[in-house]
Formats: structure tokens, C-alpha cells, sequence
């Protein structure tokens, strides 16, 4: 039987699709692109629009394919906890590993299963892979979060923090290194919170950047508050590890980030990024962040674009504040209109591509690595290790090859470049 999996949401959504797809290929089951005889439907909760994009996926592909088997998975279906008429088969967080299983049975007995279990307190799922469809490929090492920001429901649908067994995180690096991936993402739901007992974050980092072959190491996102002295001794003394940093702020506001539960405050941040770039001067700094929460006033939006240019980052993921039912920020009072965040996030958008383009034009003229991704219409597009889009004419031979080229111009998004050599 065919498949196709349909994936919303983060980056470690993708990799619990991957090791779906994984488990099924393994059961004998063949990935299509279309037409497929079960469509696997990973959803997204992080905001009350997530829940209607998943529940609009999921009306249309049944629609669309009345006869298909249904399996509805992730976030969503564990925060509502409720059976969804559309699908055959509904499980949460817990189970995607027994994917195969729960298609078996129901092709089967035809019976429909709803399988949605607590959450609050569970170990680690074992999740491996031992290839990714990408040159770049991720790695969970950890999942759940209590943080509890008070605009976030993940903590809710994804648990207590639990880490994957540390041979487990080394011996899935090597397997996918040795199967030709040149860069390993560490991803989770609270990435630098890993801890298995007396083995923290920093002694994952240690251990990994040693693996034979590895050429780049990549963490998704961490907190400020994870980045430690003795991560920060790894970052500075390993080049395996990128010259980029996926940094949260969510607000550049003091009053905000408190009513926010965040652990920090804009001091914290900025001294915290000054001692990275001490260490790192050409790090490419990037981070998210929200607009418009309940009661944010002009003032402390100016905050917020005042801390944004003294932390200088790289790049911007803006978000408009989007309430999340079951979360103390919903109940807050004085929430900002739709108006107001548009024309906020709109300001901020633009001051992020002014922050990106300064940063890509101190390249220009000099020579970078990059690793191509892809090959469209005779040119090579990839990324460097603090992430520039290179955009080069080259051949398909050339994907998944570190290349050598000298930055020509700036031509946003991407930075063009001219192939010096391979490495």
C-alpha cells in the first residue's frame, strides 16, 4: 500500500514524519507523492490559526480522497482530545514510533482508533533515524518543556522534559553522518535543556563535535538562559559547531518578558550576546520575536526595537501575537487589536530585512563555504554554517559537496556566488 505524509508545524514535527515515513518503508508500505492509499496528517497547535490550518488539512484531504485510510497525529489532536470525524485512526504525542502497527490493524478490522494518552509524565520515546531526505539532516534529542510562557500551550501537548539516552543521540549521528549527511541539526521541543542524569547539554556538545566526519553541528534553538560558561567553551573551541545561533527574545521589553513568564530580561540578553560575539565575532545571530502581546503599549514596542539594534541580530522571525485558548495570555486583559499588530509586525519585518541585508554585505568580496542543497535551472543554492543562502551556477553532481566560492553581490535573498573549488 501507498502513503504520503502531510507535516505542520516545527522541526521536530519533520523529524517524527521522518521516522514515520521510516517505520512504514520498513513495513513495506511505498511513499507517493499523490493518490496515496493513507494520508498521515502531523498536526500543529502553537496558536488557535495552527488548529484551523490543521483541521482545514485534514476536511480537504479527506474530501478529496474518500477512500484513503486517515491517520491524524501531533499536537492538535492531544490538546483537544477529541475523536475527529474525518479520520480512521487519531493518536497524539505518544505512538507515532507504532505508526505501522496501528495502520495494520485497522486495515485489519477496519475498527477506527482514537489512542490519545497523558502526556504529563512519560519517558523519552525512542525515535532513530538512519537517513534524512535532506543533505541536512535532524536529530531529536529531547522533548517536552516547563517553561510555561504564558502565551505557549506546548508545554500542555508535549509534556515534561525527557531526553533521548545519550548513546542513542551519538550512535544516530554517526549512522546518519556514515549515510552521507554533511550537517546535523540538534532539534527538540527545549533543545538546550538536555540532561540524562549527570550528562548535561555541554557534554552532548562535546562528544558529538568529536564524531569522525561530521562536518558542521547545528542547534535549531536555544534559550539565553541554556547558554552556559562551559556550552559557551565548546562553541568557542569547536568549529564543527556553525557560526549561527537561533536565540529567542520575544520581547525587547522588560515589562513584556515578565508578563510573558519569560526567565530573562533585555540585560540579561544583550550581555549574554555580547559575550557569544567575544568569542565568535562573525556569528549570525537570529531570533523570534512577538508583537502585539496583551497590553504591549507603544512604549514598550519602542523597547522592543531599541533592544532589537543594540543586540544587532542577523535576522528576524516576527510573530503577531496570537491568542492560544488554555493559556494564561488569553485571559489577559487589554489584548491588542489585529490593526495594531499588523502595522507593528509590518515595522518590524522591515527592520529585519535591513538587519539581514547589513549583515550579508560584510561578505561580499570574500570567500565562504557552502554545502548545496539544491540544483534548479542550472544553478546550486545551499547554505554557509551561519546560514547565508549562496545562489551559484553549477551542476547537479554538486549537491551535498562542500564548494568553496567567492561572494560576488548581494541579490537578497540570496548572496551570489562564484565557485573557487570544492572541499
Amino acid at each position: 500500500m501507498t502513503f504520503k505524509i502531510l507535516t505542520l508545524g516545527c522541526k521536530v514535527n519533520t523529524y517524527e514524519s521522518n521516522v514515520m515515513k521510516d517505520a512504514l518503508i520498513n513495513e513495506g508500505f511505498y511513499e507517493v507523492a499523490n493518490n496515496a492509499d493513507i494520508y498521515i496528517i502531523n498536526t500543529c497547535t502553537v496558536t488557535n490559526t495552527a488548529d484551523n490550518k490543521s483541521m482545514k488539512l485534514i476536511r480537504r484531504t479527506r474530501k478529496e480522497n474518500e477512500n484513503s485510510i486517515i491517520v491524524v497525529c501531533g499536537c492538535m489532536v492531544q490538546n483537544k482530545k477529541v475523536n475527529i470525524d474525518e479520520a480512521d485512526i487519531v493518536i497524539g504525542n505518544i505512538g507515532k514510533t507504532k505508526i505501522a502497527d496501528y495502520i495494520k490493524e485497522y486495515i485489519k478490522n477496519k475498527t477506527k482508533k482514537f489512542n490519545i494518552e497523558d502526556i504529563t509524565d512519560v519517558p523519552f520515546e525512542s525515535m532513530v533515524l538512519n537517513n534524512f531526505n535532506k543533505t541536512r539532516a535532524f536529530v531529536k534529542i529531547q522533548d517536552g518543556c516547563n517553561n510555561f510562557c504564558t502565551y505557549c500551550i506546548i508545554p500542555y501537548v508535549r509534556g515534561n522534559v525527557r531526553c533521548k539516552n545519550k548513546e542513542d543521540v551519538i550512535n544516530e549521528i554517526k549512522a546518519l553522518v556514515n549515510n552521507g549527511h554533511k550537517e546535523i541539526v540538534l532539534t527538540g521541543i527545549h533543545t538546550g535543556n538536555y540532561k540524562f542524569d549527570d550528562y548535561d547539554f555541554a557534554s552532548l556538545l562535546n562528544d558529538i563535535v568529536k564524531i569522525e566526519s561530521l562536518e558542521r553541528l547545528r542547534i535549531s534553538s536555544i534559550e539565553v538562559t541554556e547558554l552556559n560558561d562551559r556550552v559557551l567553551d565548546v562553541i568557542k573551541n569547536n568549529k564543527i559547531l556553525v557560526d549561527h545561533m537561533h536565540i529567542p527574545l520575544q520581547s525587547g521589553s522588560n515589562t513584556v518578558l515578565k508578563r510573558m513568564n519569560r526567565k530573562y530580561d533585555k540585560e540579561y540578553f544583550i550581555n549574554k550576546i555580547e559575550k557569544i560575539r567575544s568569542i565568535r565575532p562573525s556569528i549570525s545571530i537570529t531570533t523570534d520575536v512577538i508583537v502585539g502581546f496583551p497590553g504591549e503599549t507603544i512604549e514598550e514596542f519602542n523597547e522592543t526595537i531599541d533592544t532589537i539594534k543594540k543586540v544587532n541580530f542577523s535576522k528576524l522571525h516576527v510573530f503577531p501575537y496570537s491568542k492560544r485558548d488554555g493559556t494564561k495570555a488569553a485571559l489577559m486583559d487589554n489584548q491588542i487589536d489585529d490593526i495594531t499588530k499588523k502595522e507593528r509586525a509590518k515595522k518590524l519585518i522591515e527592520l529585519s530585512q535591513q538587519l539581514e541585508n547589513n549583515y550579508m554585505n560584510k561578505f561580499i568580496n570574500k570567500e565562504v563555504i557552502f554545502i548545496p542543497e539544491v540544483y534548479k535551472d542550472g544553478f546550486i543554492i545551499g547554505h554557509t554554517g551561519n546560514y547565508l543562502s549562496i545562489k551559484s551556477t553549477g551542476k547537479k553532481e554538486d549537491i551535498g559537496i562542500p564548494i568553496r566560492v567567492k561572494i560576488l553581490k548581494n541579490d537578497y535573498p540570496y548572496m551570489i556566488g562564484q565557485i573557487k573549488d570544492t572541499i
